[in-house]
């Protein structure tokens, strides 16, 4: 599409500031008035090019004073009729999404809500049942419904910002969704034996140098999707880079006490999250992902390179091991 409608409410005596603001952006000015009952604000509706929203609305944040009690919203545009033509963006160019629109995208995955806790428990339901029939097709349907690749994405993109809330979140809400399909499908595995020839069983114990190529390339296409605006392909990376079918392996083994498969679906599970952490912390540092204020930004840097250097090591580390069982 186009471009966006930003849409501004301050008090009316900030509306020169805001104006001036907007005269030196690449922003169109659609209207600017105030009502009756509400005198004392304004609202100015603003249409931006697609390529210009972000430093549009960093910009706009820079220059109404805190005291503005300044609302902004971005508005969707659906369809364009009539017009000039130079609104229109070049096909060519690349549309990513803003700041605030992949903050609060990833941000609601991280939530570790009702809806989370639900989700997580029927994946690994459905996964455990798809291994130990050995179907296929049940084990991906668990891995669409599975709600952990959120955290995980949260986790990178709150390093990319330097909000340690974020962070927080995504480290606790990761942890407990795999916790608890870990238990969940250990306690199944003392109630229903699984088949121990069961393919789908065996190829989630199985480390091999590829497994490592292909979580980082999903977590590639994770971020891509998400900064590209294309969030739908994100079912193909759940797929390709699932983390519930190892965890429910991994469960399932030690409720049998089979410590040795037990320790290949860890080592799986392990190069999944690790290689998807990283691969999504470059992309964002890529895509120049980065709060707004100069301080903001030293504090991310310093976050984002932590992560970086965390799960560089944890991903060598499984690497080694790896290419030790490949020998």
């Amino acid at each position: 599409m186009a471009g966006k409608i930003i849409e501004v409410n301050c008090g009316a005596g900030h509306l020169a500031t805001l104006l001036s603001g907007i005269e030196s952006s690449e922003a169109r000015l659609l209207s600017s008035n105030s009502t009756e009952q509400d005198s004392e604000n304004v609202t100015v509706r603003l249409f931006v090019r697609d390529r210009h929203i972000q430093k549009t609305l960093d910009r706009l944040q820079s220059t109404l004073p805190a005291e503005s009690q300044a609302l902004i919203l971005l508005i969707p545009v659906d369809a364009r009729v009539g017009g000039n033509q130079d609104l229109v963006d070049s096909d060519d160019d690349q549309v990513l999404a803003t700041r605030e629109e992949l903050f609060r995208e990833i941000s609601r995955g991280t939530e570790l809500d009702q809806n989370f806790v639900l989700l997580t428990l029927l994946a690994t339901l459905v996964a455990a049942i798809g291994i130990a029939d050995d179907n296929i097709a049940v084990v991906i349907g668990a891995m669409v419904i599975a709600p952990l690749l959120g955290p995980n994405l949260g986790l990178a993109l709150g390093a990319a910002l330097g909000d340690k809330e974020l962070i927080r979140t995504a480290i606790f809400t990761n942890a407990a969704g795999l916790s608890l399909t870990i238990i969940v499908s250990g306690a199944l595995a003392l109630l229903w034996t699984p088949n121990m020839e069961s393919h789908e069983l065996l190829s989630r114990t199985i480390v091999q140098p590829a497994s490592v190529a292909l979580a980082l390339a999903s977590g590639i296409a994770a971020v891509q999707s998400l900064t590209t605006r294309l969030a739908n392909t994100l079912v193909g990376v759940m797929v390709a880079v699932a983390l519930v079918p190892p965890a429910t392996v991994l469960g399932m083994m030690i409720g049998v006490q089979n410590w040795q498969l037990a320790g290949g679906a860890a080592l799986l599970l392990g190069v999944n999250i690790a290689a998807v952490n990283l691969a999504a912390q470059l992309v964002f540092v890529l895509r120049g992902i980065r709060p707004r204020t100069w301080l903001a930004r030293r504090e991310a840097k310093e976050a984002t390179w932590i992560n970086l250097l965390v799960w560089f090591i944890l991903l060598s580390m499984c690497s080694y091991f790896v290419a030790r069982l490949a020998a």
